[in-house]
């Protein structure tokens, strides 16, 4: 817990997802990489994806290249085997993460594990530093047993992927970006307080229930399906909202990085500094330096 009278980051705006598809057809949420939020340094992109429907996923990613950035991969729901041509394998459960850098280059697909059943959870990008642009490709894998889970406050369970609350260590260290990323679960009434760097992005995207955002007299509410970009300032303080007679625990990621403050040139799969690096890629990639 941080002091309430911390400096508490405000709303600067929400933002509603856009349907799209991607992959072999595979329908999802875009929330930032659209034209309201084309980006947020570090943040590349945030899709949600969630159904019950198999034709909406089944076809899932096939082989597809990457260069200049890392994906994270967290799974609420349902199973997708990751591969990729230098050698990584897995099969992604509810509650596991992928963290994968792909550097200079890497080839991989992303494919349902199953032919029924509800597919639910996020992939979000995070931009790579000139400097680290062409690093080796890696791939981390967690499962959920993995991911250890932080009780800070009556009412509030917090899974720490990346960055730390109440001296619980998710995982993953980012030295360039150092990112955190959490999976919130705050019951109606309850509140969480964590200090952030000031200067650092952040971003909360509610994907159950509702959730207030901000000190004093006027919190902004932040329902189901929006994001919320935060303003700067030394902490982040959430309240549960009281919705229904269910008494459910509202859900939400809360992600925030260091940004780089660097050119971006993307298009597509690939993320450089400068258009000849772009076109680079592309040439690297076609003459299959990947």
């Amino acid at each position: 817990m941080v002091n309430a009278e911390a400096q508490a980051r405000t709303v600067r705006r929400l933002v509603k997802g856009m349907p799209t598809s991607d992959g072999a057809g595979v329908k999802l949420t875009r929330v930032i990489g659209q034209p309201q939020l084309p980006d947020l340094d570090p943040f590349l992109m945030l899709d949600e994806f969630g159904t019950d429907k198999p034709e909406d996923y089944i076809a899932g990613f096939p082989d597809h290249p990457h260069r200049g950035f890392e994906t994270v991969t967290y799974m609420l729901d349902g199973r997708m085997r990751h591969r990729d041509n230098h050698g990584n394998e897995g099969v992604l459960v509810p509650g596991s993460v992928q963290w994968m850098t792909a550097g200079r280059g890497l080839v991989h697909s992303e494919m349902p594990e199953q032919q029924e059943g509800r597919m639910r959870g996020f992939q979000l990008w995070l931009n790579l530093p000139a400097r680290d642009k062409m690093t080796q490709p890696k791939s981390q894998e967690f499962g959920p047993e993995r991911i250890p889970t932080a009780t800070p406050a009556a009412g509030v369970r917090a899974k720490v992927i990346a960055g730390s609350v109440a001296g619980v260590v998710g995982p993953i260290a980012q030295p360039a970006t150092d990112p955190t990323y959490l999976d919130l679960a705050i019951e109606p009434g309850a509140t969480f307080s964590e200090p952030l760097p000031p200067d650092y992005a952040a971003f909360l995207y509610v994907y159950e229930g509702s959730i207030s955002v901000g000190a004093g007299a006027d919190p902004i509410t932040v329902r189901a399906h929006e994001l919320a970009v935060l303003d700067e300032g030394s902490a982040v303080r959430l309240a549960g909202v009281t919705t229904g007679a269910d008494g459910k625990s509202a859900r939400a990621i809360l992600v925030a990085g260091r940004p780089l403050r660097e050119p971006v040139a993307k298009y597509g799969p690939f993320v450089m500094n400068t258009r000849d690096e772009l076109q680079q890629a592309f040439i690297d990639f076609q003459s299959g330096k990947f």
